[in-house]
């Protein structure tokens, strides 16, 4: 006969990664420069989706363009999938159709339905809190 058992285990967290189905892309700017209603031209665009890679560590995004300067404001509602990654590249997190999460509203509270971030030309975001990361495993599916 074969269970499941749940296993306690410390991870080394890693990455974050992100989809959020964006409402309206224009309330944001890039480069100083107010988007398309499509959304072109914004690092990590992936159809109706902007889905940035973060090293948790650092508030770096690893598919960002560099170069560009991004002034994030997205409303995307219950519309936010992540993923959290250890070190290994394992999936600890999974989250499909949630709430946006506190760690990606560093620039002011999103309450929820929106991401709020600057990212500067490295793809660093400002005001990165790496701690806010413990919240998205408070409330378990």
């Amino acid at each position: 006969m074969k269970i499941k058992i749940m296993v306690e285990k410390e991870v080394e967290l890693k990455s974050l990664f992100v989809k959020a189905k964006v409402r309206y892309w224009e309330d944001s700017e890039v480069n100083g420069c107010e988007l398309p209603e499509s959304g072109e031209g914004l690092p990590c665009k992936n159809g109706d989706n902007w889905a940035p890679v973060i090293d948790i560590e650092s508030g770096k995004i690893i598919n960002w363009d560099l170069g560009n300067t991004a002034d994030i404001y997205f409303k995307v509602g219950d519309q936010c999938a992540y993923s959290i990654s250890d070190i290994d590249g394992n999936i600890v997190k999974n989250q499909d159709q949630y709430y946006v999460p506190e760690i990606l509203c560093p620039a002011e509270n999103g309450y929820g339905d929106y991401i709020i971030m600057n990212i500067d030309e490295s793809g660093i975001i400002k005001n990165w809190n790496k701690k806010l990361i413990l919240k998205c495993f408070e409330d378990e599916d």
